[in-house]
């Protein structure tokens, strides 16, 4: 009997990480028979192949899918065209799940058709963080208030969201053109939201982001955000793309201010450690570099 929900997880040269995510989509509080994981390995040569060998000879409902992929969109769409479950859900290979993850993400869509979920992804550094979170509930934050029912597709974040299998077919999948970082996910939400789909809040859905960014790192992934901003825009003419991806005058013209007085960006730049506007306002920076460098 086919599963009834495909785990979807793309991965390349992860296999520190990945070794600590399976086991938690592993330890779930639903059958084994009624979910698989689907590993789409972008043919990585940390060991993470041999590593899978292993899991899937010893777990049934492992399947690696390795590949040539030319970034996570095709990954994904690798693990959506495998996939035998009519739900899919997206989890990245260094976000590790709570035991009920996919059984909330399978709740809702048993109440209803048609529907994206999206799910509590909580943002940890390190492993002791991830613990702290994982055991105290009230540590952890919220991504949006805990009473939002719906969502803007601007926040079809795919790295805890399920859709059905069908939807993602009749809206196309990812688009494989993002190769860069950021916005593939998004757009795909943009997508499902014009055909119908309703994208939904499930806060009891948790997962954790285990990564730290550095500032630097942080700098440069805006600037390749703003980059697939302005694709995005140039696939979709639509003035809510321009507004809620902060393509406007506005931002442009403070972008502008700061290019001609470069010692208020350094200011900025400098302050950014212990204040968290002027780190906002040098990101921000960078993300309109990258629409402009997009053209």
């Amino acid at each position: 009997m086919a599963p009834e929900l495909s785990v979807v997880v793309p991965t390349y040269n992860r296999l520190e990480m990945l070794a600590l995510v399976v086991p938690t989509l592993l330890e779930q509080d639903l059958p084994l028979e009624d979910y698989e994981v689907l590993i789409c390995d972008s043919n990585s040569n940390d060991g993470t192949a041999e590593y899978l060998r292993g899991v899937t000879a010893a777990h049934s409902n492992v399947r690696q899918l390795p590949g040539s992929y030319s970034g996570r969109a095709a990954a994904r769409n690798a693990g959506i065209t495998a996939a035998r479950g009519g739900i899919v859900l997206f989890n990245d290979a260094d976000i590790l799940a709570s035991s009920s993850l996919l059984s909330a993400h399978l709740q809702r869509h048993r109440e209803r058709r048609h529907v994206a979920v999206v799910g509590l992804e909580v943002q940890v550094k390190n492993l002791h963080e991830y613990r702290c979170k994982r055991d105290r509930a009230h540590e952890r934050g919220h991504l949006h208030p805990p009473s939002r029912k719906r969502l803007s597709w601007l926040y079809f974040l795919t790295g805890n969201a399920s859709v059905a299998r069908d939807d993602l077919l009749r809206a196309g999948c990812f688009d494989e053109t993002f190769t860069g970082y950021g916005h593939e996910d998004l757009e795909l939400g943009y997508r499902l939201h014009r055909i119908g789909v309703e994208i939904l809040y499930e806060p009891s859905a948790v997962n954790y982001h285990c990564q730290e960014v550095g500032y630097e790192d942080q700098k440069m992934k805006m600037r390749l955000a703003g980059q697939s901003a302005s694709r995005f825009y140039r696939k979709h003419r639509d003035l809510e793309v321009l507004l809620k991806l902060g393509m406007t005058p506005v931002s442009r013209g403070a972008h502008s201010v700061l290019s001609r007085l470069p010692w208020v960006l350094g200011y900025l730049d400098r302050r950014a450690a212990t204040s968290r506007l002027a780190r906002e306002a040098v990101l921000q920076y960078f993300y309109v570099s990258g629409i402009k460098d997009a053209g």
